[in-house]
């Protein structure tokens, strides 16, 4: 006897895989329509908003906007916090409290607390779920919970050209100079010095450049070429197959019967 065949298999399946890129082709509608930009400001209202600059959605809580300035051609990544002041609806002055220079990247989740004024210059890139706050909670009074004492509040400046990667943390009070390397999960104080490297948490200085030395200690990796505008695909896909087969090759280690001298 034959097995009875589910004849609306064929069906349902083609059903699931029309669903999925309907989803999907409305999903990337959304994200488009919900971008904020110069153009299309949506609810916010902020202080400055530079040309090309862009908010992707959905966004993250954004309040005090008035006082936020953003500057020319950022990227703000999804699910990304701006706030100025402690809460909503507080008049913070006449001065901008949150300031952005032109070309910065804010990755995917990040956060920026500023009740106090924080500063980002040109070009600072962060990877996702930077937070960089000018407020931390105390906790002095033993009787009180700490989330209900007055925080602790300083400046943060951020110099131009900077990273921060993946996870930082910049705490009240911190100054990083230009061209400032923060690592992965780092959490920074106080100063730092212009074209530093810090990690750990708290974070320390592990390499420096200066003119008369480079870097201390030195790269361990050479310097990275760039791309020449005028490379073609292919010429790209055939380097990285290249880059591939010596990598196998430094795998595999020298033939058998090869001189090593």
């Amino acid at each position: 006897m034959p097995k009875n065949e589910n004849l609306f298999s064929p069906w349902r399946g083609w059903c699931g895989r029309l669903t999925s890129r309907l989803v999907h082709r409305g999903w990337r509608a959304v994200q488009q329509a919900g971008a904020v930009t110069a153009d299309r400001p949506g609810p916010y209202r902020f202080g400055r908003f530079g040309v090309g600059t862009r908010l992707a959605f959905p966004q993250g809580t954004i309040f005090g906007e008035p006082w936020i300035q953003l500057g020319d051609h950022c990227v703000i990544g999804q699910h990304v916090t701006l706030t100025a002041g402690m809460m909503p609806g507080v008049d913070l002055g006449a001065d901008p409290v949150l300031r952005l220079g032109n070309g910065v990247v804010l990755g995917r989740g990040s956060h920026v607390i500023a009740s106090r004024t924080v500063e980002f210059g040109d070009d600072v890139f962060c990877g996702p779920y930077v937070y960089v706050t000018s407020d931390n909670h105390s906790y002095d009074d033993p009787d009180q919970p700490i989330g209900r004492q007055w925080p602790r509040s300083a400046p943060v400046h951020i110099g131009s050209g900077s990273w921060l990667g993946a996870g930082a943390v910049i705490l009240p009070g911190a100054r990083l100079g230009r061209n400032v390397v923060v690592a992965a999960g780092a959490v920074v104080r106080g100063e730092v010095p212009d074209h530093a490297v810090v990690a750990g948490a708290p974070a320390r200085i592990i390499r420096r450049w200066a003119p008369e030395s480079g870097w201390q200690p030195p790269l361990r990796t050479p310097t990275p070429v760039p791309i020449s505008e005028d490379t073609t695909v292919e010429q790209l896909l055939a380097l990285a197959e290249q880059e591939q087969e010596q990598e196998r090759a430094r795998e595999r280690g020298p033939e058998p019967g090869a001189r090593t001298s």
